[in-house]
């Protein structure tokens, strides 16, 4: 019998799994290897395309330092995440990957890669292994939620199809690049169920400068990196790089700070980190080179020969500070050793990288099943959690969905017990 019926009709069948990311892929794998017959349903015409996306600047599936700084990656949601982790961690990932013909390195900056850098041929040889464990895949097939009867809705191709599962695993991604099914359309949906979910929000995100950058900065400098930098905010602190955009920053050190910045400028309308322009300097050294005679030189000349500070860095000096401070040298060498730079807002979330909230884990209970509607069981990004960039948001998708898996066979088992 086929698992989908048209129209109006239900079919049941075992388990169906939603959203053919690596979280879904991964609890249809655990599913599937434990002798269940799994169906998967997506929204695309095909399966994996963040995964794909992600990997095209070389798939960086995890990171390889102590597990202790690892799941500190998760701040508060770390006492929930850390089980998962503990279960697959980043070792058992790499053994996984190679179990898939993908052998991995450790990257200079400790992240973890396929040799080949690739995302295509891991996914390829997982969706090859999955079908040959049986499991089906049913693609644009969109969640739009239940019918009365708890039946999932989808749309397809040939109109509105319904199953009723013994259980489903619901791993719909966040609302990041929606041109690949991660719109966060299912909010709405859950929360019809009553499931407490919170606003999603961009994480791993670029910000926009407050009263935005002048047209001379964006003719001459949008695009170009900030490098051999530090920005402070907070409790953070941490040197880098990171890029100017047309209205502001983003890039991996802006990543970084990204959730201190965004829930600052949530609580008070900005945030303002200190860059550091010279962070291999000390202060008193910037200041007595600033202060040097330079004669006939210009500033920008003196600045350049003394300091080796120009480009962008010297372009943004101009462009924070008035021009008294620029010929000041005692203010010049603060600037440079801690330049405010105010945010107003985070760029709009299809641009972000990830997106932090989603299901509340509160939400759900130890086999991340769904309180409010048992049997539906939930992984990957629609959770409420985030995590830099690094290894860390893949390493947590695959761990939650295998997570997941497991949670739904010991839901079986218990169910079974129940109904002798």
């Amino acid at each position: 019998m086929d698992a989908i019926a048209k129209d109006s009709d239900t079919s049941a069948f075992p388990i169906a799994v939603v959203g053919a990311g690596p979280a879904g892929l991964m609890a249809a794998e655990v599913l599937s290897r434990h002798g269940q017959a799994v169906e998967v349903f997506d929204a695309m015409p095909s399966a994996g395309r963040k995964l794909l996306l992600a990997g095209k600047g070389g798939l960086n599936l995890t990171h390889s330092e102590a597990f202790a700084a690892f799941v500190s990656r998760y701040a508060g949601r770390r006492a929930q995440v850390e089980p998962w982790l503990r279960d697959f961690d980043a070792s058992a990932l790499r053994e996984w990957a190679r179990g898939l013909g993908t052998d991995t390195f450790v990257g200079s900056s400790g992240r973890v890669f396929p040799v080949d850098m690739k995302a295509a041929p891991l996914l390829r040889a997982w969706l090859h292994r999955l079908r040959g464990d049986g499991v089906q895949f049913h693609m644009r097939h969109r969640f739009i939620g239940w019918g009365r009867d708890g039946a999932l809705r989808f749309e397809s191709p040939l109109g509105e199809r319904t199953v009723r599962p013994s259980a489903a695993v619901l791993a719909l991604g966040g609302a990041s690049w929606p041109r690949l099914g991660s719109d966060g359309a299912w909010v709405p949906l859950l929360r019809e169920r009553g499931v407490d979910v919170a606003e999603l929000l961009p994480a791993n995100c670029g910000f926009d400068v407050r009263n935005g950058w002048s047209q001379y900065f964006v003719t001459r400098f949008a695009g170009q990196p900030f490098k051999s930098v530090a920005i402070r905010f907070q409790e953070f602190s941490r040197k880098g790089e990171f890029v100017a955009t047309a209205t502001g920053v983003e890039g991996s050190l802006i990543y970084a700070a990204s959730a201190l910045l965004r829930d600052e400028i949530g609580l008070r309308g900005s945030a303002t980190f200190e860059l550091d322009l010279l962070p291999d300097r000390l202060l008193e050294q910037v200041r007595a080179e600033a202060a040097h005679p330079r004669g006939s030189r210009s500033l920008a000349s003196h600045l350049k020969s003394r300091l080796h500070l120009d480009g962008i860095k010297l372009a943004l000096l101009h462009e924070l500070l008035p021009a008294e401070a620029m010929h000041d040298p005692v203010r010049l060498a603060a600037a440079i050793k801690a330049l405010p730079v105010t945010l107003a807002a985070a760029r709009p979330i299809e641009e972000a990288i990830s997106t932090a909230g989603g299901v509340r884990l509160e939400a759900l209970d130890g086999n991340l099943m769904l309180r409010a509607a048992p049997a539906i069981f939930c992984a990957g990004e629609m959770l409420d959690w985030e995590a830099p960039t690094g290894g860390y948001l893949l390493a947590a998708c695959f761990a939650s969905g295998r997570a997941a898996g497991l949670g739904v066979l010991r839901f079986l088992k218990e169910s079974q017990k129940l109904a002798r």
